[in-house]
């Protein structure tokens, strides 16, 4: 009877071995895949050196592995700052970041998870470098200088988060606020703008209808005068014809020849003709 009684018990014992050693086997070993780092921890203290992708072995059932997503993340992190010139600035960050690998282990003992890592150190971080980048400008700058205030804003973030095993891949602005105040007072500039250059525009027309006034006087005068040389030129040759008939009638003398323009209207062509032969005919 107890050799029956040990040998019905062997395939229970026989399972239940097999289960243990499957259990402890499977704890020996964890397998990390791409775009993974894990952290070993042995009774709770996490070990040197980051575990990367591939087959590791660890010490069974006292151990753990804490797995860190290593790829790309995006998180949106809003921001506020004040301008250079005292202007209220908000703004909302696009943030495209990953861990670097071989700093994990850090990473886990000094922030945990990603969500820590997301609001104590990223957010923050973007808080501060806005407003290291928004300081150095107007709000006005701020607008027509965007792309100018986002390699400040990058180059401030990148280097603050690389300290902690961040990675920043790339930002993007998505919102950029400015107070109501200002807002009206930009369409108030606008405005005065527009104004200036339409009195600019009224100005230039004015003045250009002035020099074309000026331009035809100068014209008319010309024209006055030019007829008056001529008016005075046509009086002496009178005058000359009269005293040469007044000398022929009291003298006696020969008819002189008198020089008299004519032709066409285009052209004034002289001629000499005997006076006395006018006077027969």
């Amino acid at each position: 009877m107890k050799n029956q009684y040990s040998q019905s018990w062997q395939p229970i014992a026989l399972t239940i071995f097999a289960i243990i050693f499957g259990i402890v086997a499977s704890s020996s070993f964890v397998i990390i895949n791409p775009g993974q780092a894990g952290v070993l921890s042995i009774l709770g203290k996490a070990q040197d050196g980051a575990l990367l992708e591939g087959i590791h072995i660890k010490p069974p059932v006292i151990s753990a592995v804490d797995i860190y997503d290593v790829t790309v993340q995006k998180f949106e992190v809003p921001a506020q700052s004040s301008t250079k010139d005292l202007q209220d600035l908000s703004a909302s960050f696009a943030i495209n970041f990953r861990l670097d690998p071989t700093e994990v282990v850090e990473i886990r003992r000094t922030q945990g998870t990603l969500q820590n890592i997301v609001s104590k150190i990223i957010a923050p971080q973007t808080q501060e470098s806005f407003k290291v980048a928004a300081a150095r400008r107007t709000v006005e700058e701020a607008i027509t200088k965007r792309e100018e205030l986002k390699q400040d804003f990058d180059a401030a973030l990148g280097e603050r988060l690389d300290r902690y095993g961040i990675i920043v891949l790339d930002t993007s602005v998505v919102d950029l606020a400015f107070s109501t105040e200002f807002a009206k007072a930009v369409e108030e500039k606008q405005i005065a703008e527009q104004r200036a250059r339409r009195a600019v525009y009224v100005a230039q027309e004015a003045e250009q209808q002035a020099q074309a006034e000026i331009n035809r006087a100068k014209g008319r005068s010309e024209a006055q005068r030019l007829l008056a040389e001529t008016l005075k030129a046509q009086g002496g040759q009178l005058v000359l014809q009269k005293e040469a008939i007044e000398a022929w009638k009291t003298g006696g003398a020969q008819m002189p020849k008198v020089l008299v323009m004519g032709g066409d209207s285009n052209a004034n062509v002289p001629f000499l003709f005997n006076i006395g032969e006018l006077d027969k005919q």
